[in-house]
C-alpha cells in the first residue's frame, strides 16, 4: 500500500471553510418537550486497561445521557461542572457547552467538557428520536472501520502474538509501539535520547516481525517513539517508507505542547516521505487550528473525550478536510466512548479508521446493551440506528469491574454528588485532585505478553 495514497486518496482541496457543528437546533424544534431541565450528574468508574469514568446527566422527564470521560482521566473533571448545568434545558447543547467553556484544557483536562456534549447528545437523540449522527448531519458510512491498537512489549514473539490474536479478528488496520526504551543498553542506539540509524534498525526489526504476522495488505502504524526533534523525525519517516516497513504513518512524532511544536511538525511532516498522524491530547478547533492550516500533520488524530466531543470533534475534522487532512480518530475508552465516537465517524467525510484498544479485555463488550454483539465484527462497528447513542449501560456488569475506592476522589454507582452542588475553583480541584492530568488508576484487569488474564499491577 502507497504510504502517501492512505491519506490523500479522497482528499479535497481548498474550498472555502466549511465548518460542522449540529445540523439544526433540537432547542428550537418543534417537536421538543416542554419543561424539560437537567436535574444532576452522576458518575462512576470503571477499573480497566485504561480506567474508564462514565457520567448520567439527569433531566425531570425521566431520559438522561450517558457520557464519558477521558480514559485514565478524573470522574471530578465532569463532576465539577454541575452548578453550571442544573435547571438548563438540555437540549439548548451549543449554549451550555459554551458556558462551560473555559473549564477545560488539553489532554485528560477536556475530558469533563467532552463527556457533556456526549451525554447531551444522547439527550436530545432520546428526545427527538433520532440516532445521534442525525444530529450532526448526514451518515456517509453504514459501519466504521477500526485499527487494532496493542500494548507494546519487548518481546518480539510477544508483539507477534498481540498481533495474531487481532489478525484473526479481521481487522484491516493495525498499530504497534516503537518505545525509546527497546533501545536501552544496545550500545549505539541512541545519541543523549535520539534514535540513531542503528536505533532504527532496532525498531525495524520489531516492525519486520509485525509485518510477517499481518502481512501487506493491511495499514500498519506506529507511535510512543520517545524524544525527537526535526532531523531525526525526517530521518524516522524515511526509514519507516522502506518497502520492508511500509508504515502507513508515524503518531505524535514531536507532542504537540513542545516549544514551538507547529513549526517543528511541519517540518518533519514536509520532509517525511511516510504520513504523519496527531494529536490526541489537542483540546478544541482552537487547539487544532494552526496544525491545519500550517499543514504540519497529515492525518489529525483527535480523541473525541479530550478534543471537545461530537459537535467539536466533527467542527474540526470538517475543517482539516479543507486542507487535504483526513482524520482517524484515537479511542481508548469502554464502549460507550467507542459508539459515541463511531455516530461522529458516521458524518465525517475523509476519515480513515478509529482506535480500539479493547481485546485485553475479555468483558469490554459486556458493559453495554442495546446493540448487536460482537461489537466489533471483521474489523468494522456497524452504526446504530436507535435514538440516541443507541446503547445502555449493563448495570451488573459495570458493578463488577468498578475501580477501589481508595483510588478515587468520587467512588460508588452513580451516587449522588451533594459536594458539587457549589462551584469548585479550578486550582482547589487540582489540589484535592478532583481533577489532573492522568489518574492513579491502581491495578487493573488485562492479558499479560504471557497471554495470562488476570488483575495485576504490571507495566502498561
Amino acid at each position: 500500500m502507497d504510504r502517501r495514497s492512505f491519506i490523500k486518496n479522497s482528499a479535497m482541496g481548498y474550498s472555502g471553510l466549511v465548518l460542522g457543528g449540529l445540523a439544526f437546533s433540537p432547542f428550537k424544534s418543534l417537536s421538543r418537550p416542554a419543561n424539560l431541565r437537567i436535574t444532576d450528574i452522576r458518575g462512576c468508574t470503571v477499573a480497566s486497561n485504561y480506567d474508564y469514568p462514565i457520567i448520567k446527566i439527569y433531566t425531570n422527564q425521566d431520559v438522561y445521557g450517558l457520557g464519558e470521560v477521558r480514559d485514565a482521566g478524573f470522574l471530578g473533571q465532569a463532576l465539577m461542572l454541575k452548578p453550571y448545568l442544573i435547571g438548563k434545558d438540555p437540549l439548548d447543547i451549543e449554549s451550555i457547552l459554551h458556558s462551560i467553556r473555559s473549564f477545560t484544557g488539553h489532554g485528560r483536562y477536556g475530558g469533563g467538557y467532552s463527556a457533556v456534549d456526549i451525554a447531551l447528545m444522547d439527550i436530545a437523540g432520546k428526545v427527538m428520536g433520532w440516532p445521534c449522527y442525525k444530529l450532526l448531519g448526514n451518515k456517509l458510512r453504514d459501519q466504521i472501520p477500526v485499527y487494532a491498537d496493542t500494548f507494546g512489549s519487548e518481546d518480539k514473539e510477544a508483539f507477534a502474538r498481540f498481533m495474531e490474536v487481532r489478525l484473526k479478528q479481521g481487522y484491516k488496520h493495525y498499530k504497534m509501539d516503537l518505545r525509546p526504551w527497546y533501545l536501552d543498553g544496545i550500545e549505539g542506539a541512541q545519541s543523549g535520547s535520539y534514535p540513531t540509524e542503528k536505533g532504527l534498525e532496532i525498531w525495524g526489526t520489531y516492525v519486520e516481525r509485525i509485518r510477517d504476522v499481518i502481512g501487506y495488505k493491511v495499514s500498519l502504524g506506529a507511535d510512543h517513539f520517545g524524544p525527537m526533534n526535526i532531523q531525526t523525525g525526517i530521518r524516522l519517516g524515511e526509514f519507516m517508507a522502506q518497502s520492508k516497513y511500509g508504515l502507513a504513518y508515524i503518531e505524535d512524532v514531536v507532542h504537540f505542547s513542545q516549544f514551538n511544536s507547529v513549526n517543528i511538525n511541519k517540518a518533519i511532516t514536509a520532509g517525511s516521505p511516510t504520513p504523519t498522524l496527531g494529536f490526541e491530547d489537542i483540546f478544541g478547533f482552537e487547539g487544532f487550528r494552526p496544525f491545519i492550516e500550517e499543514n504540519a500533520v497529515d492525518i489529525i488524530h483527535p480523541d473525541m473525550l479530550t478534543s471537545g466531543g461530537m459537535i467539536e470533534t466533527k467542527k474540526i475534522a470538517d475543517y482539516a478536510r479543507n486542507f487535504g487532512i483526513r482524520t482517524m480518530l484515537h479511542c481508548a475508552g469502554s464502549p460507550i466512548a467507542t459508539i459515541a465516537m463511531v455516530h461522529c465517524a458516521a458524518t465525517i467525510q475523509d476519515f480513515i479508521c478509529q482506535e480500539n484498544h479493547a481485546l485485553e479485555i475479555p468483558w469490554w463488550s459486556d458493559l453495554i446493551t442495546g446493540i448487536e454483539k460482537p461489537i466489533i465484527q471483521n474489523g468494522h462497528i456497524k452504526v446504530p440506528e436507535r435514538p440516541g447513542l443507541g446503547v445502555e449501560l449493563n448495570d451488573e456488569a459495570v458493578k463488577k469491574y468498578l475501580r477501589e475506592p481508595q483510588y478515587l476522589y468520587k467512588s460508588g454507582y452513580f451516587e449522588p454528588t451533594p459536594e458539587f452542588d457549589k462551584p469548585v475553583l479550578w486550582q482547589e480541584a487540582i489540589d484535592k485532585k478532583i481533577i489532573g492530568r492522568w489518574a492513579s488508576m491502581g491495578p487493573w484487569w488485562h492479558i499479560n505478553d504471557k497471554g495470562e488474564y488476570g488483575y495485576t499491577t504490571d507495566k502498561r
